[in-house]
């Protein structure tokens, strides 16, 4: 049986007294009801993107990341591509929707927000958890009150039916979904018409063409952590509810004083390594927006989320450790990427003393997630150096889309 309460904590964030006294009672109850047992890792994450974009965002990953174009389901309303890096770590499902005038639940979501709206089908939807009885989970899951979306809805939304999905969580609009494998099955996913789209197939070429023509394919590692936003007050109950609905431990939280905001981080009970299952990272502002006319502190965070809404900021991903002509590998990714167009909103922060280094991509112009890498030096195991994560905070908040609507 696991004791989800047992790992060592890290951080210095002072919690609130409610949250010390439901985070332990929440993992002790999954742990008795066997909750913990029967949810796995992440097995996919869900990406939506405008109309005729699906193809662009599947060169810039081919590029930037470790994933393969595998297979295109076509369905009535959404394109949905298949990219698999093995059988290790999770699959994303890249949701393209066929006609612009097209609106769902998660599109509202989006229409709420003044920058947000302005590409109204591209956001990160959620993960897909791996369990070994889906119906049980669901069933205990919804006795605790979690709410899902019925066959009719998953229908209407043009989901895979092999899946049960949650509703959007009031706190970080993601879904959390689970879909029933056994730990040496194959992923499948029942959806629409399976093919190669010879378009998909082709933009992936392009990029892993130039991921190797660069030099930089075999530095680039899978995902490392998914880091979502959420406002000030929503920080502890979206930590509470995403440890309730996923088989992850609070690993601790840090206060980053310098921009007014703290960095929650939760990993996967069952000590796999972030490759497999990444670590889900939280961050939010100390003080909420409406208050700060008084003190005048940074709100990067909280500005974020007002223009965008409560949504995954970045996806980071593992860079090899080692040199490639003097450059730590990171740097020389970042100057190879660069070459090819693509931008990145500060330099590299962080050295081999601290432990890691790190760096932040442009929000991608398809699905407005910013890429991370991390290279971490030796025996390093955090996700940040203090004062890295200040200058990474300071950098995406000055990203233009995010100051030229600071007021809103």
């Amino acid at each position: 049986m696991f004791d989800s309460n047992s790992f060592q904590r890290f951080g210095d964030k002072q919690n609130s007294t409610f949250f010390e006294e439901y985070l332990p009672r929440v993992l002790a109850e999954r742990d008795r009801s066997g909750l913990t047992e029967l949810i796995g890792g992440i097995e996919a994450m869900m990406i939506s993107v405008e109309p005729g974009k699906s193809l662009e965002y599947i060169s810039e990953l081919a590029l930037m990341t470790p994933y393969h174009y595998l297979v295109t389901l076509d369905s009535p309303k959404h394109l949905t591509h298949i990219l698999r890096i093995d059988m290790n770590s999770p699959d994303i499902l890249l949701r393209e929707i066929k006609s612009p005038e097209y609106s769902d639940l998660f599109r509202s979501l989006n229409d709420q927000y003044p920058v947000g709206a302005r590409r109204p089908h591209s956001r990160y939807l959620g993960e897909i958890l791996r369990v070994t009885n889906r119906y049980d989970v669901v069933a205990m899951q919804q006795e605790r009150e979690f709410r899902f979306l019925t066959m009719g809805q998953l229908a209407e939304l043009d989901l895979p039916l092999n899946m049960s999905i949650s509703k959007p969580s009031p706190y970080t609009q993601n879904v959390v979904g689970y879909m029933e494998r056994s730990s040496d099955g194959i992923r499948v996913y029942q959806h629409g018409d399976s093919h190669i789209m010879p378009e998909a197939q082709a933009a992936y070429e392009r990029g892993k063409a130039m991921q190797e023509h660069i030099g930089v394919k075999d530095m680039i590692l899978p995902i490392d952590h998914l880091a979502t936003r959420v406002y000030s007050q929503n920080r502890e109950a979206a930590l509470l509810e995403y440890l309730a609905l996923s088989s992850y431990y609070y690993w601790g939280s840090y206060d980053i004083t310098d921009q007014n905001s703290s960095t929650n981080v939760t990993k996967n009970v069952r000590g796999a390594p972030e490759s497999s299952s990444p670590a889900k990272v939280f961050t939010a502002n100390n003080t909420p927006y409406c208050v700060n006319h008084l003190d005048q502190l940074p709100s990067p965070t909280e500005t974020f989320v007002r223009n965008y809404g409560p949504r995954l900021h970045h996806m980071a991903l593992t860079v090899a450790d080692g040199q490639t002509n003097g450059l730590e590998h990171i740097d020389f990714v970042v100057g190879a990427i660069s070459s090819q167009g693509k931008r990145f909103l500060l330099d590299t922060v962080g050295s081999r003393e601290e432990g890691l280094k790190q760096i932040f991509s442009s929000a991608s112009e398809y699905s407005s997630l910013i890429i991370e890498y991390v290279q971490r030096f030796g025996s390093f195991q955090g996700f940040f150096a203090r004062d890295n994560v200040a200058q990474l905070t300071y950098a995406a908040g000055t990203d233009e889309g995010v100051m030229a609507h600071g007021s809103l």
